[in-house]
């Protein structure tokens, strides 16, 4: 049982909260000092991720639904900070699970709840993407229809349908992430539980373990990654293709952000959907060079897809130039609201607000 439980948890448990189902893999192939720099390391990046996301999606959410006119850009950005804020709200009980020694002490439910949230951001996010690179493919392509039914409201309702596909796609977790209880170390493990079973040892249940598994990260990989970037590079390509034609040239800042934001997610998560699939690999072809190569890219590469869930925000500030008028005047009048001693700056204030809501969100 110990060398079962060894290899179920070794890259999953021990290195990335998010896997823990890799049998082939084992963890005494890489030095305990190394894992303990990937361990202190993912608490680091886990915690800037937590303290940037937070704060810096909130502040979208506050400015793109409470201090802006409801525009389709603001349908969309708001439904891309909500879908990172709630991540990395949730981010704190992957911090104590690291900080632990990877130790859950959460409940099963929460175990649940924790890596359901973590891919609904993921498919919610690379979804929204594709859709607002469509959304820019139609306002170039066919400006006439664009202008007569991009409306707020049907951006709103393919931001719900958005949202429900996702959890579609990331509810099999809600069964399958379960908890165990390893004695000898004195720990519980959060994992996946494919075969809805703790026997390590049953070849039938190894073997139903492995194609679940297999199955999951082939839908994620096809679902969250291939066909979402091949959708946007069909859509930019359609754009440039139009633009040509017509002797146009591309709107610097409007298609700044947009291609910054896709290219930035597409960084952070290109190292971890390049695991997952070397992971379906070596079911069939087993290579301890590519097992250490899992073993120790793993946490690397789900730090940094957690990090992408706060970089947007600072894109906005950086590249968007209405975004940050938006914040800045938001934040003063914020501070003015609640320093100000005389009614008359009150007022004053709240008009401010008022003029402020009524302007086009425009991340250019």
């Amino acid at each position: 049982m110990e060398s079962s439980t060894s290899s179920i948890f070794s890259p999953g448990s021990s290195l990335s909260e998010w896997e823990a189902e890799e049998d082939e893999l084992d963890i005494n192939e890489i030095p305990s000092e190394v894992e303990a720099i990937l361990r202190y390391l993912s608490i680091v990046i886990y915690s800037i991720a937590f303290i940037l996301g937070t704060v810096g999606n909130g502040l979208v959410i506050w400015i793109t639904g409470f201090r802006m006119k409801r525009t389709v850009n603001t349908v969309w950005f708001l439904n891309l900070a909500i879908a990172d804020f709630i991540f990395t709200f949730f981010l704190p009980l992957s911090i104590v699970y690291t900080a632990l020694g990877f130790n859950w002490p959460f409940g099963t439910l929460l175990c649940k709840l924790n890596s359901t949230v973590a891919f609904l951001n993921l498919f919610a996010s690379v979804f929204l993407l594709t859709v607002i690179s469509a959304d820019r493919c139609v306002s170039v392509v066919r400006p006439v229809w664009s202008q007569n039914h991009r409306t707020p409201r049907l951006a709103s309702i393919i931001a719900l349908f958005v949202w429900l596909t996702a959890f579609f796609l990331c509810s099999p977790y809600l069964a399958f992430r379960d908890t165990v209880r390893d004695d000898e170390a004195n720990v519980t493990h959060c994992y996946n539980n494919y075969a809805f079973s703790n026997d390590f040892d049953d070849v039938e249940v190894v073997a139903l373990r492995s194609m679940r598994h297999q199955i999951m990260i082939s839908v994620r990989f096809l679902f969250g990654f291939l066909l979402p970037f091949g959708l946007i590079v069909v859509f930019y390509s359609l754009m440039a293709l139009k633009l040509r034609r017509s002797h146009l040239s591309w709107s610097s800042r409007p298609f700044r952000v947009m291609a910054s934001v896709v290219v930035v997610f597409f960084l952070c998560w290109f190292p971890y959907h390049i695991l997952s699939v070397m992971e379906v690999v070596m079911h069939h072809w087993k290579n301890k060079t590519l097992s250490i190569a899992v073993l120790v890219g793993s946490p690397l590469a789900t730090s940094l897809a957690f990090f992408n869930s706060c970089l947007n925000p600072f894109l906005y500030v950086f590249l968007g130039r209405e975004f940050k008028e938006s914040l800045r005047r938001s934040i003063l009048s914020a501070f003015e609201s609640a320093f100000s001693e005389e009614q008359g700056k009150t007022n004053d204030s709240q008009g401010k607000s008022r003029s402020l809501s009524d302007q086009e969100f425009q991340f250019t």
